[in-house]
């Protein structure tokens, strides 16, 4: 039976684990893993404020502009689950470095593009490099980091660094793309990406692979049931529900993802083994992981139009107009390692979700005269507690007592659900926010700001949902 998650939130319970067979410089080997996933995460909002440069030098039409980030959101969602198994089997290490030297690499052709199209397949490279690099991350981080008390402050870092990287991107977005160029978003991967790499090759412990056989039919009906599914939401979202490749596009995943649960069920050596979800605790922070995205991706994506269309701020000043959410974000990091292991999960996701709630209704009160002060400070401060709340704590809880050589499995299907809930949610929300908007009398600045404040509306029924969902965690004095 598996243990039960509460008994690794207690600073003296003892991990029975393998001893690690060489001093690792722990310090290098957390900032090496850190900043491979700050850096895949910036490039989801970084590219964001760089869009309107990007197509005047690049030549995209208003149709294709939207693949500068899909392209790279695609490949990403799509192949994480196979990254993550293909790093359990072939060794962890290996596959975090070849896919942080694939990412770095992408980064530094697509600042170089000379055309869209070159541009485009930059960024789908950066999403195979990053599905490779990411799930070995979490693994590597909680295989390199046995002890309780610091396997949980590692994990808070992961999921803090994760979330606000959100916000940092589009900050970071705003000042290069004000200071200096678009091309500069992508060049400023190198150096970093280079680091990483020159780090792990020096300081990251191996990993042992697993006496196993990847499993084919899985890997393919997972990655093109999610690649498909991410299409089908991005196709939605640009052409609406009732496209006909956008109901193939979905028709197709919903058809693959279900084969591909039934052939897991039937693996003797799994992709993605369904016994991760046997735990209610790990269960309900997947279902989460999938939720808050859901909600949370509307405020990047709709606010960042609002500062620059309606207040008309420039990229510099929209970047920094989200720093209250970036800093309260980074301010969990702190806190989560010690409220969790005294509270656990309950009260700190409902806690989260209800401040979810509580910031994008706020934002459904926006109008056209409204400033940045006092309305959107209250609203990105509460949307940063709460992301920070409801959202830090489900890494821990999904990775915390996973066996060491299913890591990377579970952390392929963490990730997984994460971008699939933000394709699915930010699909949902700008078909709601087009045909609001569409139907809308008066101005265009008002039949803009009646779309977003609906979106928002829809938002905070998502998030009042992982409110739900977080009712079902045990408390630690009900776990056994």
């Amino acid at each position: 039976m598996e243990p039960s998650l509460s008994t690794t939130y207690s600073a003296d319970t003892a991990v029975s684990v393998p001893p690690v067979a060489r001093p690792l410089r722990s310090g290098i080997v957390l900032a090496t893993l850190l900043t491979c996933q700050l850096m895949m995460v910036l490039d989801i909002t970084v590219m964001n404020v760089a869009l309107p440069p990007i197509q005047a030098d690049l030549h995209f039409t208003a149709t294709t502009l939207s693949w500068v980030m899909n392209a790279y959101t695609l490949a990403f969602g799509g192949l994480l689950l196979l990254g993550g198994r293909a790093g359990d089997l072939f060794g962890r290490r290996n596959l975090f470095i070849a896919g942080a030297t694939l990412f770095t690499l992408a980064s530094f052709a697509g600042g170089l593009a000379p055309s869209a199209t070159w541009l485009l397949i930059a960024r789908v490279l950066q999403g195979v490099g990053a599905a490779m690099a990411g799930p070995s991350t979490l693994a590597l981080l909680t295989t390199t980091f046995r002890e309780p008390k610091a396997r949980i402050r590692v994990l808070a870092l992961f999921s803090g660094m994760s979330s606000a990287g959100f916000a940092v991107g589009l900050i970071l977005g705003g000042l290069l793309t004000e200071w200096l160029s678009w091309r500069s978003v992508l060049f400023i991967n190198v150096p970093f990406g280079l680091a990483v790499v020159a780090f792990a090759l020096r300081y990251l412990p191996d990993a042992e692979r697993q006496p196993a056989r990847l499993d084919l039919p899985g890997a393919l009906t997972a990655t093109g049931g999610v690649a498909a599914l991410v299409y089908g939401f991005i196709s939605a979202a640009s052409h609406g529900w009732g496209d006909s490749a956008t109901d193939i596009s979905l028709a197709v995943g919903v058809i693959l993802i279900v084969a591909f649960l039934v052939i897991e069920s039937r693996a003797a050596q799994p992709l993605l083994p369904l016994r991760l979800f046997a735990d209610r605790n790990r269960a309900a922070a997947y279902a989460n992981m999938f939720l808050a995205p859901m909600a949370g991706m509307s405020m990047f994506f709709f606010l960042t139009q609002f500062l620059q269309d309606i207040l008309e701020l420039s990229a510099l000043a929209t970047g920094f107009a989200f720093l209250p959410t970036a800093v309260l974000m980074f301010a969990m990091i702190r806190t989560i390692p010690r409220l969790l292991p005294r509270f656990g999960p309950k009260p700190l996701v409902m806690t989260g979700a209800a401040l979810l709630v509580a910031g994008l209704l706020v934002l459904t009160q926006l109008s056209a005269d409204t400033g940045y002060f006092p309305v959107l400070f209250i609203a990105m401060s509460l949307i940063g507690l709460g992301m920070g709340l409801s959202v830090s704590p489900l890494n821990v809880i999904i990775m915390s007592n996973v066996d060491p050589h299913e890591a990377g499995a579970a952390g392929g299907a963490l990730q997984t659900l994460q971008q699939t809930g933000a394709s699915l949610g930010l699909a949902i929300l700008v078909t709601i926010f087009g045909s609001v908007s569409r139907g809308a009398g008066g101005s265009a600045q008002h039949a803009l700001v009646s779309g977003m404040t609906t979106a928002f509306a829809a938002a905070a029924g998502i998030a009042a949902l992982t409110f739900v969902v977080a009712l079902t965690f045990r408390s630690p004095r009900s776990a056994g």
